[in-house]
């Protein structure tokens, strides 16, 4: 588990004890003083266990706009916050087992062999290295050819919910995940309807501009399909704003269209553009690990508080969407 040096805390308490005589009225003293006070409420917190296992599958038709990055991100930042997290890499690319630092070459037990083979998920998953109750299974290159083998399947939109209930049934209440991250390619093939129903949730990160609205409106109704005929407990319980930039008005439009449609569904914290979120998935890493005390991990565990706090109580009406709690939108910075 990834835990702030001393020096770290000391220096955010020094300058959280003097935000009164601080000058915030520039972006980047503003974006410290919102840094400080997030270190602090932070700190040491664990974060609530859901009654049941949360199984979201992080979704977006449209390229670059933080998925996996999310994924990861937030998958680590839970698992920081004391509960026990899994990352299915669900994606050809193995992007988020890169960032885990997960070996996924080809010939490695990974998802392919699951939906394909019918192996049990405990014989593929992986312990992250640098995260405390964070697991993985990871994606090889195999899968780019799934999508052509399921298609003579029986029930192959039902194999990935099939093996998670297989994993889930074999562990008791202490042992569960609390979390399930499902990431997915960026196309709406069989891997990605897969992931649809096999959750109940679906988390949507939107970059904070205009062209990403435009594929919002397919997605919706994508899922929408899938609830119709295939899952009918699966709704969007999140959306995320990525890569916002405070100082663009077309990142405030965004924002503000995104709020006025999706009210409780949309998280209040935003995750900026930062250099340092970008950087951590060549070393293998996320951001939390990589730099910890930055302006987008420090963003990433705020949206992870936001949505632990956001657990339904166990057979609640997934029609009921959750309210937003009471959280700080992050400023942009370049860390």
């Amino acid at each position: 588990m990834v835990r702030h040096g001393n020096t770290g805390d000391q220096e955010a308490r020094s300058i959280l004890g003097g935000l009164h005589h601080f000058d915030d009225s520039t972006p980047l003293a503003a974006q410290l003083a919102e840094d400080a006070r997030r270190r602090i409420a932070l700190e040491g917190k664990t974060f609530p266990r859901p009654p049941e296992t949360r199984i979201l599958t992080v979704a977006n038709q449209k390229g670059g706009v933080g998925k996996t990055t999310t994924t990861v991100n937030l998958a680590a930042a839970l698992a920081t916050g004391g509960l026990q997290v899994l990352v299915i890499d669900n994606d050809p690319q193995g992007n988020a087992s890169t960032a885990l630092g997960i070996d996924h070459h080809a010939g490695t037990p990974s998802t392919y062999d699951v939906l394909i083979d019918d192996a049990p998920f405990a014989d593929v998953i992986q312990r992250c290295p640098d995260v405390d109750n964070l697991y993985c299974a990871p994606a090889t290159i195999d899968l780019s050819g799934a999508e052509i083998e399921l298609v003579s399947m029986v029930a192959r939109e039902n194999r990935l919910r099939n093996a998670i209930a297989a994993l889930l049934a074999g562990q008791s209440d202490e042992q569960r995940y609390d979390y399930i991250f499902i990431d997915c390619p960026p196309s709406l093939g069989l891997l990605t309807v897969n992931a649809f129903v096999a959750a109940r949730e679906v988390l949507i990160p939107i970059q904070s501009e205009y062209y990403a609205l435009e594929g919002l409106s397919q997605l919706l109704r994508n899922i929408e399909l899938i609830r119709g005929h295939l899952n009918p407990t699966l709704h969007v319980s999140t959306i995320l704003l990525t890569m916002f930039d405070k100082r663009t008005n077309l990142s405030r439009q965004v924002a503000d269209e995104v709020h006025t449609h999706f009210p409780s569904q949309t998280l209040e914290v935003s995750i900026p553009r930062s250099v340092r979120i970008s950087e951590a998935p060549s070393y293998g890493q996320t951001v939390l690990t990589y730099d910890p005390g930055s302006t987008g991990a420090l963003a990433y565990r705020a949206a992870a508080q936001e949505i632990a706090s956001r657990a339904e109580p166990a057979g609640a009406d997934p029609s009921a969407q959750p309210q937003p709690t009471e959280a700080h939108r992050t400023e942009d910075v370049h860390d």
